[in-house]
């Protein structure tokens, strides 16, 4: 579903980062959900706090925040956010061997704050991944991607749930 032209590039195909000056301030909030898939033994690890690296959900919890807040470092043109808000959470899913992870980013401002959720929860799932590795190399990050949106022009923007 892609509407117009790309947004980044300027007339002549150059890369730019975008002109929101003369777009008005509004409350707007972004929620995003991925997972890590692992062994079953190692989520067991994790839930009973025996993983030599310590508490893998506070750390990745932490570093989803602290990615958040990075996001304009990390992710060319986008713009460096004030977020007044970033929430990470972490829900155990034994029947799925896997961890999901959900961020919401909130501020008020001129710019959305999707990137900054979906930051927040692939360096979440990729803490996890490093605080684990040392017994098991299979999981897999995966399935990241943007659940809702509001504020701005483009108004609310909602992911119909997969069965």
């Amino acid at each position: 579903m892609t509407k117009g032209k790309l947004t980044h590039l300027d007339e002549q195909g150059r890369a730019r980062m975008v002109d929101v000056s003369a777009k008005n301030d509004t409350a707007r909030e972004a929620v995003a959900e991925g997972r890590i898939s692992m062994q079953p033994e190692t989520l067991d690890l994790i839930l009973e706090g025996n993983i030599a690296k310590g508490d893998v959900f506070g750390v990745a919890r932490i570093a989803g925040i602290m990615a958040a807040k990075k996001t304009a470092d990390l992710i060319p043109l986008c713009h460096p956010l004030s977020l007044s808000s970033v929430e990470v959470s972490l829900e155990p899913d034994r029947s799925g061997s896997c961890v999901i992870v959900r961020a919401a980013a909130r501020t008020t401002g001129k710019t959305g704050v999707e990137m900054e959720a979906l930051t927040a929860v692939a360096a979440a799932c990729l803490t996890i991944y490093d605080m684990c590795k040392a017994v098991d190399r299979l999981m897999v990050v995966g399935d990241v991607r943007l659940m809702r949106k509001s504020g701005g022009k483009s108004g609310t923007f909602e992911r119909d749930r997969e069965p």
